[in-house]
């Protein structure tokens, strides 16, 4: 099948009767994108990014926005908090969200082992996630918020873009780590976050930050835990999605493909 990446560039180009059935977009611009008479039938859109300020996705002339937010509200209670603005609002935000990924910690506990380092269609493993909150925790309080110089822990997962955008990977971890052990990296972390949030004040979140990716634009301390919030839900959902598909033995294609499907 043809291949696109980067070095394509498809901005302003037409499909007419073009046949994507299919078709999968991994980090894919399609901002502006328009489609008519097309056929999205079993089609399965995943954008995070949706839910920002002034964001639109028109669908048979519905902005679904507001309804997917209020759906996903509905389903992850809690997660309506992670747009607090004072401490009081924020240390109780993390709070619901600890208490959700402890129920998906003891989810894969009671599956069979090897549960945890299963791939779904290509995604990352519930471990792999794990580790990517461990490095983004580290990206947005230890280097953003308390400008630390070297703030990663090597077991943290960097995303795919963070060597291509000149950061340096030799700080993390070549090996695939225990499990127990990127448990362990992730309780630390997220003891991190909620002793920061104990202590922070009205003033402090008010603070400018260097955005830890572009530190030419300032972010306000209170944006920085904004974003930590918006990861830690973004990839629960993933997660629960994966472990869906886990415990249905279905696409499995990692830890010896789940143990032989156990």
């Amino acid at each position: 099948m043809e291949t696109f990446d980067h070095s394509d560039n498809l901005q302003g180009a037409t499909f007419t009767a073009a046949n994507l059935r299919g078709a999968r977009f991994i980090r894919a611009d399609l901002s502006g994108a328009v489609m008519r008479g097309v056929d999205l039938a079993g089609a399965d859109i995943d954008a995070p990014w949706l839910a920002e300020v002034g964001s639109t996705l028109l669908l048979n002339g519905v902005d679904v926005v507001p309804l997917v937010e209020a759906e996903l509200n509905r389903r992850f209670p809690g997660r309506a908090q992670r747009r607090a603005t004072d401490p009081d609002g924020l240390r109780q935000a993390w709070a619901r969200l600890e208490e959700a990924w402890r129920q998906a910690l003891e989810r894969v506990a009671r599956l069979p082992a090897g549960a945890a380092e299963v791939q779904v269609d290509g995604e990352w493993s519930f471990a792999q996630t794990l580790r990517h909150l461990v490095m983004a925790t580290d990206t947005w309080l230890r280097k953003a918020i308390l400008e630390i110089e070297q703030p990663y822990h090597p077991l943290g997962q960097p995303n795919a873009e963070f060597e291509a955008d000149g950061f340096d990977l030799s700080v993390f971890a070549t090996e695939p780590p225990r499990y127990q052990e990127v448990l362990e990296a992730r309780q630390d972390r997220q003891a991190m976050v909620r002793d920061f949030l104990a202590a922070v004040t009205p003033d402090e979140l008010n603070k400018e930050r260097r955005n830890p990716w572009a530190p030419d634009h300032a972010v306000t301390v209170r944006s920085c835990l904004h974003t930590i919030l918006n990861e830690e839900w973004d990839h629960l959902r993933y997660a629960l999605r994966d472990l869906d598909a886990v415990e249905r033995g279905a696409c499995a294609t990692s830890a010896e493909a789940f143990s032989k499907q156990v």
